[in-house]
């Protein structure tokens, strides 16, 4: 990271799409959602071959946000002069790992499992230490 260039974390809170906005200049906006007492929004311009960078995440991601900021002076038709700010982005990624997809172990035993508004089973049907027919249960073996 140079001297002249920042760093911002937050979740990404919204993405555009990129405009063309000349033949040879296209532009994409983020926002984030920067933490504290009272968060701020916060829009930050991805430019030129830098607007894909932003395509692999969605919105509610932590994202790290390398930038640098650019100002410039506007004069318009009436003599009036103008200050504009960007927040030009350099670098975009993911905080933390990547979410990850969690599955049940299988069995070829098992069935399906059971929906998650299904009774409990009762305790009563609970193997108990006298029942021979259980998995555990081994007469040789004193667990003392």
């Amino acid at each position: 990271m140079a001297a002249d260039d920042y760093e911002a974390t937050g979740i990404l809170y919204k993405k555009l799409d990129a405009e063309q906005i000349t033949p040879r200049f296209r532009k994409r906006e983020l926002v984030l959602e920067l933490p504290g007492r009272y968060p701020q929004l916060v829009s930050f311009e991805l430019t030129g071959d830098r607007c894909e960078a932003l395509d692999p995440f969605d919105v509610g991601a932590e994202l790290r946000v390398v930038f640098r900021l650019k100002g410039r002076e506007w004069t318009g038709r009436g003599g009036e002069v103008r200050y504009f700010n960007s927040l030009d982005v350099l670098d975009v990624a993911r905080v933390g790992p990547e979410p990850a997809v969690v599955s049940a172990p299988t069995s070829p035993t098992a069935g399906p499992p059971a929906p998650i508004d299904a009774p409990m089973p009762a305790a009563s049907d609970a193997p108990t230490p006298d029942d021979a027919d259980a998995p555990w249960f081994d007469e040789d073996d004193i667990p003392f």
